[in-house]
């Protein structure tokens, strides 16, 4: 089948300026389906794995629409709100768009307002008061915005739903369902949907807040590209972390990525892991979203060598030149483990992924294998594989403690109530 052209699409100087500095050529098989369709005014409904430029024609498509139709409402603070809104499920699919609009939209003019939980509350508020073209937005902060009346969803002119299988897994279905009713009408926009399966309950939702969407399915030939290089370690769950020690150094991997399917393990490993000298650190639910934004530029720009992650995350690393995602843990969700190891081997790049299996976990192997249609290749470790971590115990973690409450004027007041009860002061040691 012949490659499409960006060059050959009708799209706006601009775009085409930015995708020139973005270093894009040839179309990927989904914007090579989906992007005639959605500049054509059709809406579109598309099955993409993860890693296949998704993102790419969803924000081609916007930027060439807001340029070739005039803004119905007055440009700079005060407006009324977006022209297009994408929804994702997670702050790091939130702000991975955000830097590839950024990239593509760079010549275009055109406001790009990014809003997540975790963040500067007012920040994000006063971003949008601004004037936004684009908003890219979880569903809790959104949600959180419009129903203080800080914007409309009226004059949205370009709806995207990215990872729609997703919002359900998560529990976002009855947020989404909500913004959905609360946005312009769906015969007087553009909308698009992604999602790795579009399977009965994602079409139904595009049956019902959709303009008769075409439906784009990319199904490759495998789940995992043959890029990637993959193997299976049976291992005693106490065994584990000093197999994990011997393949670190036998791999010398330049990113490693660690998924473990709690945080209280991602947690422990990051711990135990610097005990015996490598420049780890994790992402997982408990920890601060600013801090789990520095952990991310840091491993992005080389600064810290393996990141511990959850499946919370998953979905939403996006990193340049990964070169190893061990499985810690074998996922239980089949789609999982093609999302975690999908990591690696990226534009075209080869990659390696190795998965533990203990006791644990070994019962949700079968259920793997029979979604990626192939058996994980397993490699039996000799004894000098496993080797015994530094002695002595890690430094448990300290949580930061809250500052104690400021003290008002009533502090200063004589405490109510029968004076004879209270406790008495300590008096100093002689």
């Amino acid at each position: 089948m012949e490659q499409i052209t960006f060059e050959s699409l009708p799209l706006p100087e601009p775009v085409l300026e930015g995708i020139r500095g973005a270093d894009f050529k040839y179309c990927t098989p989904i914007q090579g389906a989906a992007l005639p369709l959605a500049l054509a005014g059709k809406d579109v409904a598309g099955q993409a794995q993860t890693g296949t430029g998704k993102t790419a024609a969803f924000l081609i498509t916007i930027f060439s629409r807001l340029l070739k139709k005039p803004p119905q409402q007055p440009k700079g603070r005060g407006r009324t709100g977006p022209r297009s809104l994408i929804i994702a499920p997670t702050r790091e699919l939130a702000r991975q768009i955000e830097k590839d609009a950024l990239l593509l939209g760079k010549f275009c003019d055109l406001n790009i307002v990014c809003i997540y939980g975790g963040v500067d509350y007012d920040k994000q508020r006063n971003q949008i008061k601004d004037g936004v073209d684009i908003l890219i937005a979880t569903p809790g902060r959104l949600i959180d915005y419009y129903k203080q009346k800080f914007f409309s969803l009226k004059l949205v002119e370009v709806l995207v739903i990215d990872e729609a299988d997703r919002m359900f897994d998560m529990g976002f279905i009855q947020d989404l369902r909500y913004l959905l009713r609360n946005t312009s009408p769906y015969n007087q926009r553009l909308s698009m949907l992604f999602s790795a399966t579009l399977n009965f309950r994602v079409m139904e939702l595009c049956y019902e807040h959709m303009n008769n969407p075409e439906k784009v399915t990319i199904e490759p030939e495998k789940a995992v590209v043959d890029e990637i290089a993959q193997s299976l370690y049976h291992v005693g769950h106490h065994e584990k972390f000093d197999l994990l020690l011997g393949l670190l150094k036998q791999e010398e991997g330049e990113k490693v990525l660690i998924f473990c399917n709690t945080k209280a393990v991602a947690e422990r490993l990051e711990t135990k892991l610097k005990h015996n000298g490598y420049n780890a650190g994790q992402i997982s639910g408990d920890l601060h979203q600013k801090a789990r934004i520095r952990v991310l530029e840091n491993f992005s720009a080389g600064d810290l060598d393996i990141l511990i992650a959850t499946d919370v995350a998953s979905r939403g690393i996006h990193v340049d030149d990964i070169t190893h995602v061990i499985n810690f843990d074998l996922p239980q969700d089949p789609e999982d483990y093609v999302h975690r190891i999908g990591r690696t081997a990226r534009a075209g790049k080869k990659g390696t992924a190795i998965t533990l299996c203990c006791e644990n976990y070994a019962a949700h192997l079968e259920r793997v294998e029979e979604y990626i249609k192939n058996q994980i290749p397993v490699v039996w470790a000799d004894e000098e594989l496993f080797l015994k971590g530094k002695p002595g115990v890690p430094p448990r973690r300290v949580k930061t403690k809250r500052p104690p409450p400021r003290k008002s004027s009533s502090d200063n007041r004589p405490p109510k109530g029968n004076p004879r009860r209270r406790r008495p002061t300590a008096r100093p040691a002689r």
